[in-house]
C-alpha cells in the first residue's frame, strides 16, 4: 500500500499505516522482540505466507518493522519493531486493553480463555 500525498490529519495518515485485518496483529506479535517469519507464521493463526509477507513488507514501508538477513544456508531473517513500531506497540497494546474489556462485558470470556488471553 502506498501513503498518498495530502492527507486531512495525522489519524488518517496512521490508519492508512496499519490498515488491514493482520498488521496491528503482525506488531503485538513482534512485542517480545526479535521473530522470524516462521515464528510469526505460526503464532498468527489464519494467515498466508503470502499474506505475511506482503504485511511485513508494508510495515517496513511505512518504517514500522525492519528486518534483518543472515548469511549463510538456510536463510534466515528475523524481524523486529523499529523505535517508530514500539510507538505504534504502545496504541495496539491500549487497543487490545479495549477489545478484552468489550469481550468480558458481552460475555466472550470463554473466548478469551481458550486464547489463553489474561484479563
Amino acid at each position: 500500500m502506498k501513503l498518498r500525498e495530502n492527507y486531512t490529519c495525522p489519524l488518517e495518515l496512521v490508519h492508512d499505516m496499519i490498515r488491514g485485518k493482520w498488521k496491528t496483529i503482525i506488531i503485538f506479535q513482534l512485542r517480545k522482540g526479535k521473530c522470524s517469519f516462521s515464528e510469526l507464521h505460526r503464532g498468527i493463526e489464519g494467515i498466508t505466507q503470502k499474506m505475511l509477507l506482503e504485511q511485513l513488507n508494508e510495515l517496513k514501508q511505512f518504517e514500522l518493522v525492519t528486518k534483518k538477513t543472515f548469511e549463510g544456508y538456510p536463510l534466515r531473517v528475523e524481524y523486529y519493531l523499529t523505535e517508530q513500531g514500539e510507538k505504534m506497540l504502545a496504541a495496539v497494546k491500549i487497543m487490545q486493553e479495549i477489545g478484552i474489556d468489550h469481550m468480558l462485558h458481552h460475555g466472550m470470556k470463554d473466548s478469551l480463555d481458550r486464547k489463553g488471553i489474561p484479563y
